[in-house]
């Protein structure tokens, strides 16, 4: 614990948790921590990502109101017609949407800077969720004799896409941050832009079988 204030350790995300094999917040968890860096400095736009992620996954865990993007995550989370692959994707877009979406701001708010000043950061944070995507396709897509049965999952995954939603998240950031100095109206866009992902990740987790 004594690097605590140097760097954000990623080894937290590997605490003792209980979910059952296949539980779709595992899903993505356990993907999210295969990708994670050995040590990320304090203060940076990735750990704060980091902070966001876990903030989340600590009230889901605990069965508290978990933010509404995540809310579909917990209601189906161990539906047996959604398949590992939605359930990682659909992970990934909350993780963009929601916790980018904020990580930006805190980050901002933090060093006192404009968003701007992140653009360096937000793209090696898109390198890492890059990584991500490409270990969702590669680990958790069905090979191609089960597409051909489930041809709806090929649709349904080939409808998102990581570039809109890093995109979309760098939009709503720069919104949220004109609005720092308007409390009620920025907490209001918070929260249309909360249910806006939910009603993305909803989708990502259509029954497919």
């Amino acid at each position: 614990m004594a690097q605590i204030e140097q760097f954000a350790e990623p080894a937290v995300l590997a605490r003792p948790h209980r979910w059952p094999p296949g539980d779709g917040i595992g899903v993505f968890h356990d993907v999210r921590l295969a990708v994670a860096p050995e040590a990320v400095p304090a203060g940076t736009l990735e750990a704060r990502l980091a902070e966001r992620y876990l903030s989340a996954l600590g009230v889901a865990d605990a069965g508290g109101r978990a933010p509404e993007c995540r809310r579909p995550l917990v209601q189906y989370r161990c539906h047996t017609g959604v398949r590992p692959v939605q359930f990682a994707l659909a992970g990934l877009h909350a993780h963009v949407a929601h916790d980018l979406v904020l990580a930006v701001e805190d980050t901002c708010r933090a060093r006192d800077c404009e968003p701007a000043a992140l653009e360096g950061e937000f793209e090696r944070v898109g390198d890492l969720l890059g990584l991500l995507e490409e270990r969702i396709h590669d680990e958790l897509m069905p090979g191609p004799d089960l597409l051909r049965i489930a041809d709806p999952l090929t649709h349904l995954v080939s409808t998102w896409s990581l570039e809109r939603a890093r995109e979309a998240a760098w939009s709503a950031a720069l919104v949220l941050w004109q609005l720092r100095e308007l409390p009620a109206l920025a907490e209001e866009f918070t929260q249309r832009n909360d249910a806006g992902a939910g009603l993305v990740v909803r989708f990502l987790l259509t029954p497919c079988r």
